[in-house]
């Protein structure tokens, strides 16, 4: 069945970039998940809880352990949203701005060498149909 083969495929290839990345995470003392927190506010500015955790693709149990991590090593700050006191606003502290600077720059380099072995038009079309079936 070429549909199981084809999902097989890519969470194996996705797996194994996470590896790679998790490991450079923890070279730099953050997990996964704490990465892409900070790189969610860097590259989007302050957020609320929720739309990191939408972002991110977290779940409702994991996203407050991660921003309680974040909050007590002084990566990010944690404040309550004045248009509604029941949401949290998220922002990136000078620390967690200097990290992810650090760090993301080489988790772009990683996923490109991983990606070099595609010519560009295939990784064209590839975007192109992993759009078609998520949409």
């Amino acid at each position: 069945m070429i549909e199981l083969k084809l999902i097989i495929g890519l969470n194996r290839t996705v797996n194994k970039i996470n590896r790679k990345t998790s490991f450079l995470c923890k070279q730099n003392g953050l997990t996964l998940s704490q990465f892409a927190v900070l790189e969610a506010l860097y590259h989007k500015g302050d957020m609320s809880v929720g739309s990191v955790k939408d972002s991110i693709l977290s779940t409702d149990g994991t996203i407050p352990v991660v921003v309680g991590n974040l909050v007590k090593n002084g990566f990010i700050t944690k404040r309550k949203d004045s248009n509604d006191k029941r949401s949290n606003i998220l922002s990136l502290t000078e620390k967690g701005r200097d990290i992810i600077k650090k760090v993301y720059p080489m988790n772009e380099k990683l996923i490109v060498e991983q990606l070099e072995i595609l010519e560009d038009y295939e990784k064209e079309e590839l975007l192109r149909l992993l759009k078609k079936i998520g949409s």
